[in-house]
């Protein structure tokens, strides 16, 4: 067999209806990190004309003018295959070694085991621990099995089958609450579409606020631009932002206090026909509990309109960057504003991916990162997950993050170097936080 450079279709072909596609392994996410400074390189494994493993790589240059290269997601291979696993790992070091590389860095989309809603670990159920020991026996160096988010990509998840189900089947399945607050939303007249290129600086501010609510520093108005530029045409990229729509909002709540009313006028003259027949006490509880409701939606009526007077008829809440690939519909990032949070429109978001994954036969929707610490009281990030918990579904543990070393010297310095650089960068953003720019 034979590692050769691939053409941009066969790459695509192979890769598209493979179980770890992701859009990570697209040719559409090389084009956009060589933008940020990366090279790409589509290598495969080609037996006569058959490709059997396949990776998208990235090289940058460090500072010590040796070259890192990282497949992110990657590779495209069968791990279970010890000997295909080793003629690949033995033909992309060469390949590397020939481009001055040092390491290359790879963290497979594959789970480690199984595990539940809860993070419990499934018993009998599937598992990839022969991947992982094939890995370590080829002289992979493993990251760790890190329960927060210190690699470069998370490695749990929090993920919800939507292949071949409804969304009454998915509504069944979540929280009470979460359903509860998703009706709500309907009912408040808060709906979703999707921006184009001409709004990302409204998802920009969103996320602008949101960084500075929770204390990270955003990227820049370009990362999205050029995000979308390399992403949107092919179908990867899709942005949804939540508004409250005032005209929908007031209407529904004008409908609902007629409902009550009606309901009122019929109990009344229930009774009034018979009063005999109907505990006096009951009635008058009933009727008093119908009259608070509508105070209660007047008074909301009043803080909508307040709010139209404030924003205007359509109020941005928040947005969400979505990912998709062949098989998945992934949540990457996404915020709301702090002074509207009442509203809770992540879920509203949330939903319409889920939805969005349901309608288009996606295996499975990703909320994305969480951490791997489910202890609540221990673990200050335990709502990141118990929020996406919520929707029901499952935790995926992957893998891990591997290096395997082409250059032992050159490794090493590169890992001081890096060190270095790390804290030097972590000191710059504290100053810059603490100067508030």
């Amino acid at each position: 067999m034979e590692l050769v450079k691939l053409e941009r279709d066969e790459f695509e072909n192979f890769v598209k209806n493979h179980e770890q596609s992701s859009f990570y392994q697209t040719y559409e996410w090389g084009e956009l990190k060589q933008e940020n400074g990366w090279d790409m390189h589509l290598v495969g494994l080609k037996d006569n004309d058959e490709i059997k493993a396949a990776s998208l790589i990235l090289s940058k240059d460090t500072p010590i003018r040796k070259k890192m290269f990282y497949a992110p997601r990657g590779f495209i291979i069968d791990y279970k295959n010890y000997d295909l696993l080793k003629e690949f790992t033995d033909k992309v070091k060469k390949y590397v070694k020939r481009e001055k590389g040092i390491f290359i860095k790879i963290d497979p989309y594959i789970s480690y085991q199984e595990r539940d809603l809860h993070g419990n670990v499934v018993e009998n159920g599937e598992n990839n621990k022969d991947c992982f020991d094939n890995l370590i026996k080829l002289g992979y160096k493993h990251f760790g099995f890190n329960i927060y988010q210190e690699a470069l990509q998370p490695r749990w998840l929090f993920v919800t089958e939507t292949k071949n189900t409804t969304v009454e089947d998915v509504m069944k399945n979540m929280d009470s609450k979460t359903r509860q607050i998703l009706r709500k939303n309907e009912r408040l007249g808060i709906v979703t579409r999707e921006i184009g290129y001409d709004e990302l600086d409204k998802f920009k501010d969103i996320m602008q606020h949101t960084g500075d609510r929770r204390d990270f520093i955003d990227r820049p108005l370009k990362y999205y631009q050029d995000m979308y530029n390399h992403l949107h045409e092919s179908g990867i990229l899709k942005i949804l932002v939540a508004e409250l729509d005032t005209d929908l909002s007031i209407k529904n709540m004008d409908k609902e206090i007629l409902e009550i009313k009606l309901d009122m006028q019929t109990r009344e003259s229930k009774y009034l026909k018979d009063p005999g027949k109907m505990n006096k006490n009951k009635y008058e509880q009933k009727q008093k509990e119908c009259e608070n409701n509508i105070n209660r939606i007047n008074k909301n009526k009043e803080h909508i309109l307040d709010l139209r007077n404030e924003y205007g008829d359509n109020i941005l809440l928040g947005g969400i960057l979505f990912l998709i690939s062949n098989n998945e519909v992934l949540s990457l990032v996404g915020g709301s504003y702090d002074k509207l949070m009442e509203f809770q429109s992540a879920y509203t978001v949330h939903f319409a991916g889920m939805k969005y994954a349901i309608k288009n036969n996606f295996d499975r929707y990703n909320f994305y990162g969480i951490t791997g610490d489910f202890d609540e009281e221990k673990n200050p990030l335990f709502g990141l997950y118990s929020f996406k918990r919520d929707f029901g579904g499952q935790v995926v543990e992957l893998i891990g993050e591997f290096d395997i070393v082409v250059n032992k010297f050159f490794f090493l310095v590169y890992k001081v170097a890096f060190k270095t650089y790390k804290t030097l960068k972590n000191i710059k953003n504290k100053l810059r936080q603490n100067k508030g720019y």
